[in-house]
């Protein structure tokens, strides 16, 4: 979204002025990916487009993997990437469609209903855990975040005209699309994967130790409505509060330039080709 002058390098579709490049940075983005497919297999019709074109149970990790890629690219990527990867995506969209079992309907997994659904519900839960562990995020910086992400609206497919631009909107779409959410035999498939997703015998002691608490923190974030259409509780919401605060402290104490050398590296990179004044950090949210 900076202003790209002749001869300077590429800062991609966001840049480092925006709410999104420094908030995309933060550890917790992991539980707030994990609370985003909670939140989307409320829907039936999205749900159901996954598991009809996978394997959910093998193939929940590299779809877990592929979205946190797709995010690094579109953020911290240069502008031609962060498009070729909304041109994959819509592609791959455009081949797939699922079958309602109670009508027989056919129907591209690419309806723009259903892409929105995805779309708000990732846009809420990254908002709403990095808000609610600490990041200083005012109304303002939420606000502008949802409006940047009318650029991922349209990567998607998605007219970014029809596609909530505040919060007041979000909540608004909420309320409108939550009669149409229900839990099926699809969403039930996702729920069992977040619990115990499947792992090497050796590596059962730190799925039990982290990805137990991952899960957990993820599913109670979600809104009293989806706890009570998933028939599981959670936590009072001050105590969900309490761990996510907890949980992003100690994460953010392991040092970013260790974090961020995990492949495939998006951030590193993009400060290698912008320079070291485009670290991102959410505390410069406030300059």
């Amino acid at each position: 979204m900076d202003g790209i002058r002749a001869g300077d390098p590429d800062p991609g579709l966001f840049g480092p002025r925006s709410v999104t490049w420094q908030l995309h940075s933060d550890p917790m983005m992991w539980v707030a990916g994990v609370r985003a497919l909670y939140f989307q297999a409320l829907h039936p019709r999205v749900v159901r487009g996954v598991t009809q074109n996978s394997d959910f149970g093998r193939e929940a990790w590299g779809r877990l993997m592929r979205t946190a890629s797709f995010v690094g690219t579109t953020t911290y990527g240069t502008t031609d990437a962060a498009e070729k990867a909304g041109a994959r995506v819509r592609k791959i969209h455009r081949m797939m469609s699922a079958v309602d079992p109670d009508t027989g309907e056919r129907y591209g997994v690419d309806e723009p209903g259903l892409l929105l659904w995805v779309h708000c519900a990732e846009i809420d839960s990254y908002l709403h855990i990095l808000r609610r562990s600490g990041c200083p995020i005012t109304d303002a910086h939420a606000d502008r975040y949802i409006r940047e992400h009318l650029v991922s609206a349209r990567l998607v497919g998605l007219d970014p005209d029809a596609v909530p631009s505040n919060q007041a909107e979000l909540r608004a779409y909420f309320e409108q699309v939550r009669p149409e959410l229900a839990v099926g035999a699809e969403a039930r498939e996702v729920d069992d994967f977040l619990l115990r997703p499947p792992t090497h015998p050796l590596l059962v002691p730190a799925r039990e130790v982290v990805w137990r608490r991952v899960g957990q923190l993820a599913y109670a974030s979600l809104p009293p409505y989806a706890h009570e259409l998933y028939g599981r509780a959670a936590a009072e919401p001050a105590t969900v509060t309490r761990q996510l605060r907890a949980t992003g402290t100690l994460l953010r104490c392991v040092p970013a330039r260790l974090r961020w050398q995990l492949p495939p590296k998006h951030i590193l990179r993009a400060m290698s080709r912008l320079g070291p004044g485009s670290r991102p950090a959410p505390y410069k949210l406030g300059r």
